[in-house]
């Protein structure tokens, strides 16, 4: 099974980055790093197609199983960077087509990294919402925290059972 992590952090090397890494000793998966890329908003009349979103998202249908989306906590909700990939996602859905059903079958998680061990109630929704409309397989989430600039063992712990959970 071959897996792709999509990092959406405005700090390609911040928190989010740190727990990825740990996720990433755990599994083989590639990185995509959404903050060295250039994804525009999504535009109705499709006039953004020269940015970077269509060639990333025709690779990742073409070439992995399962798509793991690491995002930090901005205001309640998934990054700016996450959310224009979501976004952008309707392009499948009208211009790119044949790309939106190769997702169809294919599996998503989710890496959720915030400041404190409270969770965002409903966090998770539009990941698995998604998912399910795009008739994709949703294995679930790990919730993260870094205080203080430590990553507690339990994280760690946390990281590793769900990258055991969702590969195996």
């Amino acid at each position: 099974m071959k897996k792709l992590i999509v990092q959406g952090s405005s700090r390609s090397d911040g928190n989010t980055h740190r727990i990825v890494s740990l996720f990433r000793e755990e599994t083989e998966a590639d990185l995509l790093d959404l903050g060295e890329k250039n994804i525009l908003p999504f535009d109705y009349d499709f006039n953004n197609q020269d940015d970077d979103f269509l060639p990333i998202i025709r690779d990742i249908a073409d070439h992995y199983d399962l798509i793991i989306f690491a995002t930090p906590v901005y205001w309640y909700t998934m990054s700016g960077l996450m959310k224009n990939f979501f976004d952008r996602l309707s392009d499948c859905l009208k211009i790119e087509k044949p790309t939106g059903r190769k997702l169809r079958g294919k599996s998503m998680a989710l890496i959720i990294c915030g400041s404190e061990e409270e969770e965002v109630p409903a966090f998770e929704m539009p990941f698995k919402l998604s998912a399910e409309y795009l008739g994709m397989n949703y294995l679930g989430y790990v919730h993260t925290w870094i205080e203080e600039d430590i990553v507690t063992e339990e994280v760690k712990q946390r990281v590793k059972q769900f990258a055991r959970d969702i590969t195996t």
